[in-house]
């Protein structure tokens, strides 16, 4: 009898620690958005991998941005705006995403090219744009995380200026650093839009963008 007894202890026992195992799989699902990297049955870049070090972020946007900017950037630029945009993370998440406002600066600058007195935000969202379409077409490969989209953004925001600038259509107030640190912001209020998507985390957002 104690043998059964014991015996239905362990199973007990045993059901409990899966349950909340189980519990805690779905707690951190639900914290990250649902949005896993995905296998084959979506494309390279369908969304961020579970990754919330800031300090690996961070340090993957500088690499990633510098790595995609060539002579537009430099590693030095690119840290310090990245700490930056770090920084102001938590306002970040709180902050409107004006989506109209940055398809429109997007196709201004990218498609028409007629936005000739560009300042700091509409190229910064007209970058970051660029950024999550190249993303979502799967530019970063493996790297599917926020540090390598944010990276994405700032190099296309890098570039972009120097294109604008050497046309003379960027307006006389406007710095490269305020345009890259415009397009990081960007990129990550679009990263905190698409996690709290119900379905299709960043592939969902870029639909509406692109």
């Amino acid at each position: 009898m104690d043998k059964l007894i014991n015996a239905g202890k362990e199973f007990l026992e045993e059901k409990v620690k899966g349950d909340d195992k189980d519990n805690n799989n779905n707690r951190q699902d639900y914290q990250a958005g649902g949005n896993q990297s995905h296998g084959g049955s979506y494309p390279a870049g369908g969304g961020f991998s579970r990754d919330d070090d800031d300090e690996n972020d961070l340090r993957e946007a500088r690499e990633e941005a510098e790595r995609r900017a060539g002579s537009s950037g430099s590693s030095d630029l690119f840290s310090t705006i990245a700490g930056a945009i770090g920084q102001k993370k938590s306002s970040l998440q709180n902050e409107d995403l004006d989506e109209d406002y940055a398809v429109k600066k997007h196709k201004q600058n990218y498609k028409d090219d007629d936005d000739d007195d560009a300042d700091e935000k509409s190229l910064g969202a007209a970058a970051a744009i660029q950024a999550l379409k190249m993303f979502n077409q799967g530019e970063t490969g493996e790297k599917q995380s926020k540090g390598a989209f944010l990276g994405l953004a700032m190099s296309e925001a890098s570039k972009l200026f120097d294109d604008k600038a050497s046309k003379r259509k960027v307006s006389s107030n406007t710095s490269k650093e305020n345009v890259i640190q415009s397009a990081g912001e960007m990129a990550m209020k679009m990263y905190f839009k698409s996690q709290g998507q119900q379905q299709g985390g960043l592939m969902g957002l870029a639909s509406k963008f692109i």
